[in-house]
């Protein structure tokens, strides 16, 4: 039984309302944001009883006691902790303690949260060490079990397969929540076996079945996907797609991330066309520990979501409560209530919403923007923290590609600034000493797959354009959505070499090598995706990457997260895996040469 509904002493809690018990903490003289009934209450108090609220109203000094701390909010506002409705933890680069530690003095307080890209390399026992984290953090986290590792059987190998009897164990474990978000559309829509078991056995579980449907089209397939089972989205960028899954009956999940930003054209279906915000919620899918440390998290979105025109009290509720009511959860959280956890923010300005007070479970945790508590982390074993398998060291040959004809045509993945589709492209090269070469001046480059999962050797090469490199150099990543191989791109063949065997050799993470010096870096051992390390050190990490990046003439605005993308072959035109060069529009593998 998770945390958050172990079982509580109601008669403790009557008690402490009566005044018979004292409360542990008196909040008075606050603005209670009572999002369920959508009012701003003045001169509210707030008695707080083992970690839960017991009374809220004008008056509770009943419950004030010798020992009770009594905390005077000076007129702010008493805001419910924000819920993230739809995040992965591994984005942030950070594991689930160092997650918390930088979002809390943000004031979220809950977070649901879906391992997918530790699920790619470790399997269900990876899954197993992100519930263990998430049960021992100060704030509620909930895990979603991933629905689909690897996300495209045929066209990939992942580190692991999580099949219909894994989903239904994790479905059984204390802290998960539903099942992760169902990327195979087309599995829903053409009615594969292990994806409709999956769906059934989440159904039969009573829990949550998050959707993932980044398909135009609105038509009979969405509503097919629909009746698959999927009871929310954060795969809409437009204003007709909040429409079509709110009016099929599915949460629009509205995100706005690092680089995902989907608020604002998507919340014009409330400011605009009036639709009742109730089955609108808000989450932020990747966060960068970057944004984190700098910009905040769900308070950051919240902020971005008021300045596109929705009302304060709105955008609140999608943070909140909304989110509580689809997951299950509002008799524990989600609002300022007698029988909730006590989760509450004071804030002084709605608008811009800053937070000078966390309280979780209870407890004062984060005030100005400093932390109070530190999150306990867990003790990561050797098989977690020894992801990258080569059977040998990398040259520079491994990173050549072959050509017998004089002239060829290359098929090219081509970039798409700041968007996670790339293009197909159809480029002419033409070989020199019998393989083709990188060509700065026509911006082509080389990428690479490295199978690091099993010790195979397997390099799949091929060739990428939009990086915009001047300089020789070789950049290599553990990071590559979804099965997390290795990625490596490049212009020159020894440098990629070189980065590729630093990965081996530091566990994991991102790497820029040019003319044999070590640019930029971000060591991630566990899984080859995830830092112990504190959130500001590993975005200086991973500032140094991107600074890396720009030395070599990359001028992208986030290359890292290009790169990391060239491999996910779930997502329209050309991708690469280690079974070759995916496209993804006919799912296919097709020749790097024609």
């Amino acid at each position: 039984m998770s945390q958050s509904f172990r079982l509580i002493s109601t008669r403790t809690l009557v008690d402490c309302a009566m005044g018979r018990v004292p409360a542990d903490l008196v909040v008075r003289n606050a603005r209670w944001v009572s999002v369920q009934s959508g009012e701003i209450l003045p001169h509210t108090e707030v008695a707080v009883k083992d970690g839960r609220i017991a009374a809220v109203g004008e008056d509770v000094h009943q419950t004030i006691g010798p020992n009770t701390r009594v905390l005077d909010a000076q007129g702010r506002y008493l805001v419910p902790g924000l819920l993230d409705a739809h995040m992965h933890v591994e984005s942030g680069m950070l594991s689930v303690a160092q997650f918390v530690r930088a979002v809390l003095p943000h004031g979220t307080t809950g977070m649901f949260i879906d391992p997918h890209e530790i699920a790619n390399v470790l399997g269900l026992r990876g899954v197993r060490l992100m519930v263990e984290e998430a049960l021992l953090q100060p704030i509620h986290v909930f895990v979603q079990v991933p629905s689909c590792v690897p996300s495209a059987p045929g066209l990939e190998t992942a580190g692991a397969v999580l099949g219909a009897e894994e989903i239904r164990e994790a479905l059984s474990w204390e802290g998960v929540i539903g099942l992760g978000e169902m990327m195979n559309y087309p599995g829903v829509q053409y009615c594969d076996e292990d994806v409709h078991t999956k769906l059934e056995a989440t159904r039969q579980a009573g829990k949550v079945i998050g959707g993932h449907y980044p398909s135009p089209l609105l038509n009979h397939e969405f509503a097919a996907y629909a009746a698959g089972g999927a009871m929310d989205d954060h795969e809409g960028t437009r204003l007709e797609d909040a429409l079509a899954r709110v009016r099929n009956g599915m949460r629009a999940m509205l995100r706005f991330g690092s680089a995902w930003h989907d608020v604002k054209e998507q919340v014009r279906a409330i400011t605009e066309m009036n639709l009742d915000p109730r089955y609108f919620l808000l989450c932020t899918d990747d966060s960068h520990s970057a944004t984190l440390i700098q910009e905040g998290h769900m308070d950051r979105v919240l902020r971005h979501a008021i300045a596109q025109g929705l009302p304060p009290m709105t955008a609140i509720q999608m943070a909140t409560l909304n989110t509580a009511e689809h997951f299950g959860v509002s008799r524990e959280m989600g609002m300022i209530a007698p029988g909730r956890w006590a989760d509450m923010l004071l804030v002084s300005d709605l608008v811009n919403f800053s937070v000078e007070m966390v309280i979780a479970k209870g407890q004062v945790v984060a005030q100005d923007g400093k932390l109070l508590v530190e999150p306990p982390a867990l003790h990561y074993p050797d098989w977690a923290l020894r992801t990258v398998h080569l059977p040998r060291a990398l040259t520079a040959v491994d990173f050549r590609l072959p050509a017998d004809d004089s002239r060829t045509t290359a098929n090219v993945i081509g970039i798409i600034e700041n968007q996670a589709p790339t293009r197909h492209l159809h480029m002419n090269v033409r070989p020199v000493n019998g393989e083709i070469q990188v060509d700065m001046s026509r911006d082509l480059a080389k990428v690479a797959l490295v199978e690091r999962h099993r010790p195979s050797g397997k390099v799949q090469v091929g060739l990428v354009h939009g990086f915009g490199f001047t300089q020789p150099c070789g950049i290599a990543s553990t990071v590559a959505h979804d099965s997390h191989q290795m990625i490596v791109i490049g212009t020159d063949e020894e440098d990629m070499a070189r980065a590729a065997n630093r990965l081996m050799q530091t566990g994991g993470g991102q790497v820029v090598i040019s003319r044999g010096e070590i640019l930029g870096e971000v060591q991630l051992p566990i899984a080859g995706l995830i830092s112990s390390a504190p959130a500001e050190q590993v975005a200086r990490q991973a500032e140094s990457v991107l600074e890396g990046f720009r030395a070599c003439g990359c001028r992208l605005n986030n290359p890292n997260m290009q790169m990391s993308l060239l491999g996910l072959v779930v997502i329209p035109e050309l991708r690469i895996s280690d079974l070759g060069l995916v496209d993804v529009r006919r799912f296919q593998i097709i020749d790097v040469l024609e």
